[in-house]
C-alpha cells in the first residue's frame, strides 16, 4: 500500500496547534536553563502567527497529520518547522515530506534540529543533510546540497 499525502496551507485557525508542537519540542529538547523561556515562546508563537500563510498542513487518508514550513532564506531554503502528530509516528510521514520539500529545489535546503533529537538527527542524515554549525549548547544546522 502506497501512502498518500496531500497538502493544504494552514492558517490562523493551526498557530495554536503549531506552537503547542513546537513547545513539547523545547520543553524536551531545549537547555531550558540557558536560555529566557518565556521569551522564546513569546517569540516562537509570534513567528508562526506571522508566518501562517507559509505553513502547510500535511494530511493522510483526509485526516491531519502534521505541518510543514519550508521556504525560501536568500541563497537557500529552509525548512523551518516539521512535525508530525505523535499519532501518526513511524508511518514514514516525516521522510516523505523533507524529500517532496528537496525534490522542489534546486537550492541548498537546511534546518535547525535539537542535538538530543537523536531520532530527528538521524534521519536527515539518512537524507543526505550534514551537520554544518552548532548552535548555542544544543541545536545543529544540517544541510543538504
Amino acid at each position: 500500500m502506497t501512502m498518500e499525502l496531500k497538502y493544504e496551507q494552514a492558517s490562523g485557525a493551526d498557530v495554536e496547534a503549531i506552537f503547542a508542537l513546537s513547545k513539547v519540542l523545547i520543553d524536551q529538547y531545549e537547555d531550558v536553563a540557558s536560555i529566557d523561556y518565556d521569551k522564546v515562546l513569546q517569540w516562537v508563537r509570534r513567528k508562526i502567527g506571522a508566518q501562517i500563510g507559509e505553513y502547510q498542513r500535511v494530511l493522510m487518508d483526509g485526516g491531519l497529520a502534521g505541518y510543514v514550513h519550508f521556504h525560501p532564506d536568500g541563497e537557500r531554503m529552509e525548512l523551518d518547522d516539521l512535525y508530525i502528530l505523535p499519532e501518526y509516528w513511524g508511518r514514514g510521514i516525516g521522510t516523505a515530506v523533507v524529500k517532496k520539500c528537496c525534490a522542489e529545489t534546486e537550492k541548498p535546503v537546511y534546518l535547525y534540529v535539537f542535538r538530543r533529537n537523536e531520532g530527528a538527527v538521524r534521519l536527515y542524515r539518512r537524507l543526505g543533510f550534514e551537520i554544518v554549525q552548532e548552535v548555542g549548547s544544543s541545536r545543529y544546522i544540517m544541510q543538504r546540497g
